[in-house]
């Protein structure tokens, strides 16, 4: 029940029907998260636990994140026992394409996306909760 009420809330206050498919990709990658969410996914698919850990950010922020990148379409989801995996969702416009292709350009000069990277490969190291 809960969650029919986020989804409603996050449809009607934050993507009205008025706007364009790259509007809404556009805003999704606007906000500083779900950028670094996407440069992480861009090396291959992910849980939420080791996102979580790798940005440093409680879990329903990250989960918020991740819903709101999915609903643009830019992130797809697998289940798979208790754990669900997130990936980048396969390009279907020459301007998804081109969209993706420009972050991971661009993704070289963040210096916080290089620290995360750097974190995520000592979980990697580590060992992964899932």
């Amino acid at each position: 029940m809960l969650l029919s009420k986020v989804e409603k809330r996050f449809n009607e206050e934050t993507m009205p029907n008025k706007l364009s498919n790259a509007d809404l990709k556009f805003r999704a990658i606007s906000d500083r998260t779900r950028l670094r969410i996407m440069y992480l996914l861009i090396g291959g698919e992910m849980c939420v636990c080791d996102l979580v850990d790798t940005l440093k950010v409680p879990q329903p922020t990250a989960s918020r994140h991740l819903a709101y990148l999915r609903k643009t379409g830019l992130v797809v989801t697998q289940k798979r026992g208790l754990w669900m995996y997130y990936s980048l969702a396969p390009t279907k416009t020459t301007f998804h394409r081109k969209l993706i292709e420009c972050l991971a350009a661009c993704f070289k000069e963040v210096p916080e996306l290089q620290q995360d990277k750097a974190r995520l490969a000592k979980l990697k190291q580590a060992g992964r909760c899932c």
